[in-house]
C-alpha cells in the first residue's frame, strides 16, 4: 500500500465524516463507505434486496450516466491520497472511478454541494475488484468534501481519504486547544508497538466506548518499555496531561511518563534534547488521570512512555499555542483554501502582519465547518 495510508483518514466516521448524498444506494447503504473497521462479508447472507454487502452498492444502470456519493470530511485538510476499496465486490464492482473535491464554508446541503465548483483530484481510472485501489493526490488545497464517482454502477466497500488536517483557527481564537487532538491536526508519528490497537486512537475525538478503541501493545518479555510519539497541532505549552486508561483493567500500564521537545531548535534523535513534562507516575486501571503541568516548556512533539506495556484509551494535552505560532497556523489555513472558499469569505479576512486576528476574521457561523 502507498505511504500516504499512514496519514489520518480525513473521511473516517471516527472524525465525524459522513456520506451526505448519493444518487442511489439500492443494494447497500452509502454510510458504510466511511465506517472505520475493515469490510466484512458472510457468503449466502441474503436480505430483501439480495446478498448483504458491507459497503455501498447501486443497482444496475439501464440508462446512460454514472453513480456518485458525496462525503463530508470529518476533518478538512490537504489530501495526499485516496483508497477506493472494493473488498468482496467481485462480479459487481465498478470498472472505473474518479474522485472530485471542493472546499466550502459551513455545512452545505446536498443541493448546494451539487452546485459547487468541484476539482478533480483523481481522474477517471480503472479499478480492480476485491482490491484496495490506491491513488496519490498532489493538489495542495484544503478540502471539506469529496465526491466519489463510479462508472457506470456497482459496489465499493470503503472510501479512505488520507491526508493532513488543516484546522480552522477561528475555532480556537485565543490559541487554547487540545494540542494532541487528531481533529485539529495532532498526529501520531511513531510508536514501539501496535499489536492490539492503533495508536492513532489515542488522539481521536470523544471517549473510548470499549477497550478496542484505544492503543494496546503486546506483552513485553524484555526489560524495555513501550512508547508513542505525537506531533502537536502547533508549537505550544501544555497545561494538563490526561492519561485515560478507561476499559483497560487487567492490562493497563503500571506507570507512565511524558516528555517534550521543540524540534525547531533540537534534534529528536538526541535523547538529551527531550525535557520532562510529566515525570514517571503510577497509573490505575480503568481511570481518567489528570495531571496539571503549570510550568511546561513549549513543545512541538511529545513522547508518552508506558511501563512496561499495556493499553491506554486516550491522551489529551490541553494547552495554548503561542501568538506567533497561532499567526502562522492562521496563515497556513488561509493559503490552503481553494479560491472558491476564499471568495466565500471577505477578502479582508486574509491575515496580515498589521491586521489583528480578532478584526481580520469574522467568527465562524453556527453552521461553520
Amino acid at each position: 500500500m502507498a505511504d500516504f495510508t499512514e496519514l489520518p483518514d480525513l473521511a473516517s466516521r471516527l472524525l465525524g465524516g459522513s456520506v451526505v448524498d448519493a444518487n442511489d444506494e439500492f443494494f447497500a447503504a452509502r454510510d458504510n463507505l466511511v465506517n472505520t473497521g475493515a469490510p466484512t462479508f458472510t457468503p449466502q447472507t441474503f436480505g430483501a434486496k439480495g446478498q448483504v454487502y458491507d459497503g455501498w452498492e447501486t443497482r444496475r444502470r439501464r440508462e446512460p450516466g454514472h453513480d456518485h456519493a458525496t462525503v463530508r470530511l470529518g476533518a478538512p485538510g490537504v489530501i495526499s491520497g485516496v483508497v477506493v476499496d472494493t473488498a468482496f465486490f467481485t462480479g459487481n464492482f465498478p470498472p472505473f472511478v474518479s474522485v472530485q473535491a471542493c472546499g466550502l464554508e459551513g455545512y452545505p446541503s446536498p443541493a448546494e454541494l451539487a452546485a459547487a465548483d468541484w476539482l478533480t483530484i483523481v481522474p477517471r481510472s480503472a479499478v480492480q475488484g476485491d482490491t484496495a485501489n490506491a491513488f496519490a493526490v498532489t493538489d495542495p488545497h484544503r478540502f471539506t468534501h469529496v465526491r466519489l464517482n463510479i462508472f457506470p454502477d456497482g459496489g465499493v466497500a470503503r472510501l479512505r481519504v488520507h491526508g493532513t488536517v488543516v484546522p480552522d483557527p477561528r475555532l480556537f481564537p485565543d490559541g487554547q486547544v487540545d494540542l494532541a487532538a487528531l481533529e485539529y491536526g495532532g498526529r501520531v508519528t511513531d510508536c514501539s508497538n501496535r499489536f492490539y490497537g492503533s495508536p492513532d486512537q489515542l488522539v481521536a475525538p470523544g471517549l473510548a466506548r470499549v477497550m478496542g478503541e484505544g492503543w494496546e501493545t503486546a506483552r513485553r518479555r524484555d526489560d524495555g518499555n513501550d512508547w508513542v510519539r505525537v506531533r502537536l497541532v502547533a508549537p505550544g505549552r501544555i497545561r494538563m496531561a490526561e492519561l485515560d486508561t478507561s476499559h483497560f483493567k487487567g492490562n493497563a500500564p503500571g506507570a507512565a511518563s511524558l516528555r517534550g521537545i521543540d524540534t525547531r531548535y533540537a534534534d529528536p534523535a538526541d535523547d538529551r534534547s527531550w525535557f520532562d513534562l510529566l515525570p514517571r507516575v503510577r497509573l490505575q486501571p480503568d481511570t481518567r488521570h489528570r495531571f496539571p503541568l503549570p510550568d511546561a516548556r513549549t513543545a512541538t512533539d511529545v513522547r508518552l512512555d508506558v511501563y512496561p506495556d499495556g493499553g491506554m484509551a486516550r491522551l489529551r494535552l490541553p494547552g495554548r499555542i503561542a501568538p506567533d505560532d497561532l499567526a502562522n497556523l492562521r496563515q497556513r489555513w488561509w493559503d490552503s483554501l481553494p479560491p472558491t472558499h476564499q471568495h466565500q469569505l471577505d477578502r479582508s479576512a486574509a491575515p496580515t502582519a498589521d491586521t489583528p486576528w480578532r478584526r481580520s476574521f469574522p467568527p465562524p457561523p453556527s453552521t461553520h465547518r
